[in-house]
């Protein structure tokens, strides 16, 4: 695995601002004239749960006010009812942003957590993440394939607590850092979401029992220092068994190079 990751460029103001606009427009034509049928029927809940996992809803993060964490949860509120229940039909792709639309103010979203170059910043919609870092997760215990996704470019939080592998979510900025999978079964598939007091919580369900399981783990993990800091790497795997436990495959699923925004190493205290 190829392990770099140049020193961050800053660019002024207007070179982002034509940027973006740039990558927006291309993203709606895409959309538009890009050939894909998009999943956005719903239905009645499809009989068999494949998987299910949950998220909790806040987190003391130090330097980070709760006030964004709580408006997090008013901006899940709105993007929810957009994207659950949707089931993808043989063939169809999910977009995350086209079903969810624009965060804006006009639609109730509030000020939330949002990451910009490693930094922590107030901003309309912020904190829908979580919820592609969710629905990413959940894909890859499914046999949906994953056509778009984007890796987080910072590793900003320590491992404590962590559950799952390093790099194991996927970031979302509307509307070209989008979230797609594609549905290449005969079988149809329901992404279904909700939340509670102290959970963001979703499942997979499709038209057919469930007849293997997946295991997702990382290889090749790596801390590399450079002159301007350090970066983190490693690469997603995933093995898929069936119910005897038998290994069906076992296949790459995604590299993740980050810069690290904090220490990577605890100090030594052999001498003290």
């Amino acid at each position: 695995m190829r392990r770099f990751v140049k020193q961050p460029k800053k660019r002024g103001a207007l070179r982002l601002r034509l940027g973006r606009a740039y990558f927006i427009a291309r993203r709606y034509a895409y959309w538009a004239f890009g050939g894909l049928c998009f999943a956005r029927r719903r239905g009645g809940v499809l009989p068999h749960e494949h998987f299910a996992h949950q998220t909790p809803l806040f987190r003391q993060l130090k330097d980070v006010d709760m006030y964004l964490q709580y408006n997090k949860v008013e901006n899940l509120k709105i993007a929810l009812p957009r994207i659950s229940g949707v089931i993808l039909h043989p063939g169809e792709t999910l977009s995350y942003w086209r079903l969810i639309g624009r965060p804006t103010r006009r639609k109730g979203y509030l000020p939330g957590m949002i990451l910009d170059s490693g930094r922590f910043l107030a901003g309309v919609g912020g904190g829908l993440c979580q919820l592609s870092n969710l629905i990413f997760w959940m894909a890859l215990h499914t046999p949906l394939t994953i056509t778009e996704r984007h890796r987080h470019g910072y590793d900003v939080f320590p491992d404590a607590d962590r559950t799952q592998p390093f790099g194991s979510g996927a970031t979302c900025y509307w509307n070209y850092g989008d979230l797609m999978l594609r549905n290449d079964t005969p079988h149809q598939f329901q992404l279904l979401l909700n939340l509670t007091d102290t959970h963001l919580a979703g499942r997979w369900c499709a038209d057919i029992p469930l007849d293997y399981r997946y295991e997702i783990y990382e290889k090749d993990h790596a801390i590399q220092s450079h002159f301007w800091g350090n970066t983190r790497h490693n690469a997603i795997w995933r093995k898929k068994f069936d119910f005897d436990n038998n290994l069906l495959y076992d296949e790459p699923i995604a590299e993740n190079h980050a810069i690290m925004m904090y220490p990577p190493f605890l100090p030594d205290t052999s001498q003290t």
